[in-house]
């Protein structure tokens, strides 16, 4: 590794409170560009232009890397150098004007309510392993935390008798409220089940592996696996999973998005507006044939209404007994609407 990555690093850590998961993919993004630059006698990173990165992304596209990898390491590059330029390392900044590869958006699989139910029902709490995976999994649903957060969390850290959790993630701390099942699947857990796994009694980590350690992202991905085969959901599921159901089944339920994003920890709440396009993404084919159109087609905001004559006359007869849609949609102030009656902002506007 260089002394320009060695400091990047460090940089990604001080000030930008950079998660394990994402410090080590700008890393191993940069490892291997200047693996790259030295395979073909650039030994300098400060000497790097512009033609030389788009040569290396060419590369790595003709070597049969996905686009999403390609342009994940397109935003590795450009941070760097923005940095380079920030310490004055480079008068110049050659990522700047590179363009990233366009990658089709790939949303992520949700649960239906009824597949949650399922999958949380795996775990049987016979077992020390059985409390505790019913545990995490009540936990992971009930607030929609990143597993890194999960997995990092103190017994400190949990208030059972207010029913909230305290998670820190990126250097901020937040508040997470629990709901009933969570908080009783935690009072089990931590009563009687953690003081028999944990090796010492100096352990702070609120769940443990079967050694009595804290809990890795590699085991808590073993136990998701374990579960969803066992519960027979094709869907594939990844710890990531719950978090997006979690989210979209709040929208579904006239959550406000302000909320939504305090809860999820975004800092940025164009993040939390994405799981609007979950919801949208989730309707019936036939009912977004009906709607898609005309919010999409008009710069402007109207109003109209799904009623049983309009899906009947661009559907044909529609089901008895009809009853109108429920499904919220989310504009870029946050405020939640529902059908029948839908405000569409067009392109212009905030249904992202």
């Amino acid at each position: 590794m260089t002394d320009f990555i060695a400091a990047y690093r460090d940089y990604l850590t001080e000030e930008k409170h950079a998660s394990a998961n994402t410090l080590s993919s700008y890393i191993r993004d940069l490892t291997q560009f200047h693996s790259w630059l030295l395979s073909v006698g650039v030994t300098d990173m400060r000497k790097v232009k512009k033609e030389t990165i788009n040569e290396y992304l060419l590369h790595m596209t003709h070597s049969g890397k996905s686009p999403a990898t390609v342009t994940r390491s397109t935003a590795s590059i450009k941070s760097f150098y923005a940095y380079m330029m920030q310490c004055g390392a480079v008068k110049s900044n050659p990522a700047k004007s590179v363009v990233a590869m366009k990658v089709e958006r790939k949303y992520p699989e949700i649960l239906s309510n009824r597949e949650v139910e399922l999958f949380l029902e795996q775990p049987k709490c016979v077992d020390e392993k059985g409390f505790r995976d019913h545990a995490m999994l009540e936990l992971l649903y009930a607030t929609g935390i990143r597993v890194s957060e999960l997995i990092g969390l103190d017994v400190s850290d949990v208030n059972l008798s207010a029913g909230f959790i305290r998670c820190r993630s990126k250097g901020k701390e937040r508040i997470v409220p629990l709901y009933t099942a969570a908080v009783k699947a935690l009072e089990d857990y931590v009563r009687d089940i953690r003081p028999r796994l944990i090796a010492d009694e100096e352990e702070h980590a609120l769940f443990v592996n079967m050694s009595g350690e804290r809990m890795s992202r590699q085991g808590f991905w073993k136990i998701i696996k374990y579960y969803q085969e066992k519960a027979g959901i094709e869907k594939d599921i990844t710890p990531h999973t719950l978090r997006h159901s979690f989210a979209v089944h709040l929208l579904e339920n006239g959550a406000d998005l302000r909320s939504i994003q305090e809860m999820l920890g975004h800092a940025d709440i164009s993040s939390t507006q994405g799981y609007s396009q979950l919801v949208l993404a989730a309707l019936p084919q036939q009912v977004a044939e009906v709607w898609g159109p005309r919010y999409q087609d008009t710069g402007k905001a109207r109003v109209f209404t799904l009623t049983e004559d309009a899906i009947t006359q661009l559907l044909g007869d529609v089901p008895k007994p009809y009853r109108p849609l429920d499904t919220p949609y989310v504009t870029e102030k946050g405020e939640m609407i529902h059908a029948p009656l839908i405000k569409a902002a067009g392109k212009a506007g905030g249904y992202r």
